[in-house]
């Protein structure tokens, strides 16, 4: 896992921590050849490049994010 990534997730509120850590986890598990990175301050792990899951922190709680870029 990115050390950014790391770093993010460390810095969130104790509940919301939380969410990240198992979400990073539960990812990089699944997709064990994708990228991982922050982009747009935000972990993304991308496949070839291409983005295709992220999450970030919105007022009402942690928001997952997908892409379509490429096939997953």
């Amino acid at each position: 896992m990115h050390p950014g990534t790391l770093q993010h997730n460390k810095q969130q509120e104790p509940s919301h921590k939380e969410v990240c850590n198992v979400l990073a986890e539960e990812i990089d598990r699944n997709f064990p050849d994708a990228d991982n990175k922050i982009w747009h301050a935000h972990p993304v792990w991308f496949l070839d490049g291409n983005p295709i899951v992220g999450y970030s922190k919105q007022k009402p709680g942690i928001r997952l994010m997908f892409w379509s870029g490429g096939g997953f």
